[in-house]
């Protein structure tokens, strides 16, 4: 059974879905109004109690206070998938790699950029798994589930330096 809640914050409404696991969740879903990925599922519960910690963590990195999640969550993926998205976590809060970084990093040629990116734009966990620190080699934003200039909130969030 999946269960889900939602909640404000400041880069607008998050949908957040996740698998029961005691009193909280295995969080599987972060996802933005109006971005991919961001509908309930005819056949998923709303429980927004599971979500209580949780919320409290997303509430304390957008007030700045939290570098580092410390969630239980899953995004299920492909081998290589999951080796990208394991670089995503390694990512220092307020800094920014580049998509050819992140193939190095996980041991893929430069020929694999594009299939780094699709990775990257497959990552069910926004913000969580903070694929919004990916940027282009000449250091402007590109594509983002939640919307570019969301990524450009997160990272001005975070104290990043963006390109215009």
């Amino acid at each position: 059974m999946t269960v889900y809640t939602t909640m404000d914050s400041p880069v607008g409404e998050l949908l957040l879905a996740g698998e029961p696991s005691g009193a909280s969740v295995v969080l599987t879903v972060v996802s933005m109004a109006g971005g991919r990925g961001a509908a309930v599922r005819p056949d998923w519960v709303r429980h927004p109690g599971a979500f209580a910690e949780i919320i409290a963590q997303l509430r304390a990195y957008f007030r700045g206070e939290l570098h580092r999640f410390e969630i239980e969550y899953d995004g299920a993926g492909s081998d290589f998938q999951q080796r990208v998205w394991d670089a995503l976590d390694e990512i220092p809060y307020g800094d920014t790699v580049t998509y050819g970084q992140i193939a190095a990093r996980i041991g893929a040629s430069r020929a694999a950029v594009r299939a780094v990116g699709a990775a990257i734009g497959a990552n069910p966990l926004l913000i969580v798994r903070p694929c919004h620190r990916v940027i282009g080699a000449n250091g402007s934003l590109t594509g983002y589930a939640g919307g570019v200039e969301r990524k450009r909130e997160l990272l001005e969030l975070e104290g990043a330096r963006v390109a215009v």
